[in-house]
C-alpha cells in the first residue's frame, strides 16, 4: 500500500483504532464516561482528519473502495451524526441498569461499517461493509437484554436481515456470472451494452434490489420497520433511522448513480412501483398508530419513498437533491428520537401519544424542538424538511416525472395529519397531576439537552439559510 492510498484511508483507522482502544480500555477499566468520551473523540478526531486527506484524493485503493469527495461528505454527515446518538445514548444508559460500556463499542463498529458502504466500488467491500453494520446493529437493538420488546426486535431484525444477505449475495453471484466483474464501474458500462438483457442480470439486479430495499424499509420488504423502532433502544432506533438507511442510501446512489436510468427501462418501472408503494404504504398506516416510534417508522418507509423520487430523476441535480434531502432528514429525524430519549427515564421510554400529551405546558422548550422536528417531517416552510422536499420536487419536475411527482404531493398531505395529530396531543390542556412526573421525567445529563438544541439550530437554519451546505454539496458531492 502506497502513502497516498494509506492517508485516504487514514478516517477509517482512526475509527478501528478507537474500536480497538474502546475494547481494551473496557477490559482493563470500567468507566462509563471514559468510554464514551474515548469514542466520541474517536468519531470527531476522524471528523478533523479529513482536510489533511483532501490533498490525497480521489485515490482508488485496490479493485475495493474509492476514496473521493462524495465518501467523505457521506462518512462526515455518518460520523457526526454517530457522535450525536452517542452524546444521547449516554444519559438514556446512564438511567438504566445495564452493563453501559460495551454499547459505544457496537456503535464504533456500526459507524465503521456505514462509512465503508459509501466508499465501496465492489461487491466485496459493500457486503463487507452491510455486515459489519448488520451484525453490530443485532447486537445493539438487543442491548438492554431485559426488554422483551428489544429481544423480540432484534430476533426479527436477524432473521429478515439473513434472508436479505442470501438475496443479496445470490443476485451478486449471477451479476457476476453474467459480467464476470464485481467492480461498480465496469458494471456500469458492460450493463449499457448489448448483455444488458441477459436473464442472469436481470435476476441478479432484483435480487440486489430486494437486498438493498430491506435495508432502506422500503415496500415490500419494511415489515420489520415498525416492531424494530419500537422495540429497540430509541438511541439505536436513531442510529438505524439515519446512519443505517442514509449509508445504504449513499451506496445505491454510487452503483445506480452513474448512468442515468431510462424512463422506459424495466429497472425505472420497478423503482417506481417501490416508490408510489412506500409513499402511501408509510404514510396510511401510519394514520392508525399511536406509538410515536411506530408513526415514526412508517414515516421513514414514506420518506425514502420521496427519496426514490429524486433518485429516478436525471441528470447532476438529481444527486444534489437526494443529498441535500438526506442531510435535512438527518437532522431532522436525530432531533425527534432526541427528544423521545430527553423525555425517556429509567422505567420506560416515552413513546407512546400519551406520554406527550399537555407536554406544552410542562416542557415548554421541549414541545418547541419536537414540533420544529414534526413539522420539518411534514415539509412545513422554515424548516429543513421544506427545503429538501423542495429540491426532491424540483428534480422530478426537472426530469418531468409528472406522475411521481403528484403521487409525492398527495403523500405529504396524508403524513400531516398525524405530525399535526401528535403535536395537537402535545398542546392539549394542561393537567396539573402530570407536571411534576414530566419535571422528573426530562431530567437528562445536560449535554443531551445542548444535542438537542445545535439540532434544533440546524434543523431551522438549513430552512432558512440553505445556501451553504448547498454549495458544499455540489462541489463535494460527485459520483467518479
Amino acid at each position: 500500500m502506497s502513502y497516498a492510498e494509506g492517508m485516504a484511508l487514514l478516517p477509517f483507522i482512526i475509527v478501528a483504532v478507537s474500536a480497538v482502544a474502546t475494547m481494551l480500555t473496557i477490559s482493563i477499566y470500567r468507566d462509563h464516561r471514559l468510554t464514551a468520551s474515548l469514542s466520541i473523540a474517536g468519531l470527531a478526531l476522524a471528523i478533523y482528519s479529513f482536510p489533511a486527506v483532501f490533498s490525497f484524493l480521489p485515490q482508488r485503493v485496490t479493485a475495493l473502495l474509492i476514496m473521493d469527495n462524495y465518501a467523505f461528505f457521506f462518512m462526515g454527515l455518518i460520523f457526526s451524526a454517530t457522535i450525536a446518538i452517542a452524546l444521547f445514548a449516554y444519559g438514556y444508559l446512564k438511567k438504566r441498569n445495564v452493563i453501559q460500556e460495551e454499547f459505544y463499542l457496537l456503535l464504533l463498529l456500526a459507524s465503521l461499517g456505514a462509512a465503508v458502504l459509501v466508499a465501496s466500488s465492489h461487491f466485496v467491500s459493500f457486503f463487507l461493509g452491510l455486515e459489519t453494520l448488520s451484525v453490530s446493529l443485532y447486537a445493539l437493538l438487543a442491548y438492554l437484554r431485559t426488554d422483551e420488546r428489544g429481544l423480540e426486535a432484534a430476533i426479527k431484525y436477524l432473521i429478515l436481515a439473513a434472508v436479505s444477505s442470501a438475496f443479496l449475495l445470490f443476485g451478486m453471484a449471477l451479476i457476476y456470472a453474467q459480467f464476470g466483474t464485481m467492480e461498480f464501474a465496469k458494471l456500469a458500462v458492460q450493463a449499457a451494452g448489448a448483455d444488458s438483457g441477459g436473464l442472469m442480470f436481470l435476476a441478479g439486479t432484483v435480487m440486489v434490489i430486494a437486498g438493498i430495499g430491506f435495508k432502506l424499509a422500503l415496500v415490500p420488504f419494511h415489515m420489520w420497520t415498525p416492531d424494530v423502532y419500537e422495540g429497540a433502544p430509541a438511541p439505536v432506533t436513531a442510529f438505524v433511522a439515519t446512519v443505517s438507511k442514509g449509508a445504504v442510501f449513499g451506496l445505491l446512489l454510487r452503483y445506480f448513480g452513474r448512468p442515468d436510468i431510462p424512463l422506459n427501462s424495466s429497472l425505472f418501472l420497478v423503482f417506481s412501483i417501490i416508490a408510489v408503494a412506500s409513499m402511501f404504504t408509510g404514510n396510511l398506516l401510519a394514520l392508525f398508530q399511536t406509538n410515536v416510534k411506530r408513526i415514526l417508522a412508517y414515516s421513514s418507509i414514506a420518506h425514502l419513498g420521496y427519496l426514490l423520487v429524486a433518485f429516478l430523476a436525471s441528470g447532476p441535480f438529481m444527486i444534489a437533491s437526494v443529498t441535500f434531502y438526506l442531510v435535512a432528514y438527518f437532522v431532522t429525524t436525530l432531533a425527534a428520537f432526541g427528544t423521545i430519549i430527553f423525555l425517556s427515564d429509567g422505567d420506560g421510554e416515552a413513546d407512546t401519544l400519551e406520554h406527550y400529551r399537555s407536554l406544552a405546558w410542562s416542557r415548554p422548550w421541549t414541545t418547541c424542538i419536537f414540533t420544529a422536528a414534526l413539522l420539518s417531517l411534514a415539509g412545513i416552510p422554515l424548516t429543513a424538511g421544506f427545503l429538501g422536499k423542495f429540491y426532491v420536487l424540483s428534480a422530478g419536475v426537472h426530469s418531468s416525472l409528472w406522475f411521481l411527482v403528484i403521487m409525492l404531493v398527495v403523500n405529504s398531505a396524508i403524513g400531516l395529519f398525524y405530525y399535526l395529530r401528535i403535536i395537537q396531543v402535545m398542546f392539549h390542556g394542561p393537567e396539573d397531576d402530570r407536571s411534576d412526573y414530566r419535571a422528573t421525567q426530562a431530567a437528562l445529563f445536560p449535554i443531551g439537552s445542548i444535542t438537542l438544541a445545535v439540532l434544533f439550530f440546524l434543523l431551522l437554519w438549513l430552512g432558512i439559510y440553505p445556501g451553504p451546505m448547498i454549495e458544499i454539496i455540489r462541489q463535494l458531492v460527485i459520483i467518479r
